[in-house]
């Protein structure tokens, strides 16, 4: 072999390797480049919010001072809770309210709290409102209700009619959803005047009508911190991952990690959804009680 031809097998030799070197080199890459594992997608689920329960109502009308002369007739609690339920079967043939020894003891409180403190008004001074003051008592209500009077009366009957002469007194003793009655009829020194108080107190109990779970409401609030929790730490182990090359050992570690994370998540996102919507359902039932439907 002349040394002409030597060179030219030699660069032949040399090209072949540069082209064979750069084929390896690409598929070495393309092959580095598909190790990695998978990201999956990860998005913050809609869990949906807990619906409010509607408000408890209290119905109090402005109180009645009617007024009149002394006398010495004595009145009583029974014979005002008679005269009551006479009125609501004559009118309206109600069923008669049922005396509960609770709202009695709280309709005693708001006469006697009304002459020590010579105020009459269904807010106290100290700002215990009716609803207050049963629950204080121990009377957990749907619907509370309290009637006031002040003034001398000839008798039982006369106090309860003067309440059913006043619109809004009346509508509470015919109204057909209270169930319980608790009266306090007392004698006491208002204003330097010797009078009467009376004080009807109405209810329908809490237990009327099928309450939350609250047990449903703590697991929804638990899971929602868990959830959070799992979030950030989705956030973070992502964070890791963009920051990692992909043909290195921990990628695929960190890879694992994160899909677990966001599995646990959206298990845990769609257990809470089903029971946010059981929770609703019985919060909805518990509404539509209150509100007599």
């Amino acid at each position: 072999m002349n040394k002409t031809t030597a060179i030219v097998v030699s660069i032949v030799l040399i090209i072949v390797a540069f082209a064979t070197g750069f084929y390896f080199k690409d598929t070495i890459l393309n092959f580095s480049g598909k190790v990695g594992k998978n990201v999956q997608q990860f998005e913050k689920s809609n869990i949906g919010n807990v619906i409010n329960q509607v408000a408890q109502q209290i119905l109090s009308p402005t109180p009645l001072n009617i007024g009149g002369k002394e006398n010495n007739v004595v009145l009583t609690r029974a014979k005002v809770i008679a005269q009551t339920n006479i009125q609501r079967y004559n009118t309206e043939n109600l069923p008669p309210l049922i005396e509960n020894a609770k709202l009695d003891a709280a309709a005693t409180a708001k006469a006697q709290d009304i002459f020590a403190h010579q105020y009459f008004e269904h807010i106290s001074p100290s700002g215990v409102d009716p609803g207050m003051l049963v629950k204080s008592f121990g009377y957990e209500y749907i619907v509370s209700g309290e009637n006031l009077i002040l003034g001398n009366f000839a008798s039982e009957q006369e106090v309860v009619q003067d309440w059913m002469n006043s619109p809004g007194h009346r509508a509470n003793i015919l109204n057909n959803r209270f169930v319980d009655i608790g009266v306090a009829i007392v004698k006491g020194t208002y204003k330097g005047e010797k009078v009467w108080v009376g004080v009807q107190e109405f209810g329908l109990p809490l237990s009327a009508c099928p309450s939350p779970l609250d047990s449903l409401k703590k697991e929804i609030d638990n899971n929602k911190v868990t959830l959070d929790s799992l979030s950030a730490q989705i956030d973070a182990k992502r964070n890791e991952i963009n920051n990692t090359n992909q043909r290195s050992s921990e990628y695929n570690t960190l890879v694992d990690q994160y899909n677990q994370l966001v599995a646990q998540y959206n298990q845990l996102a769609q257990e809470t959804k089903n029971i946010i919507a059981q929770y609703n359902a019985q919060i909805n039932n518990f509404n539509n009680c209150v509100v007599g439907k």
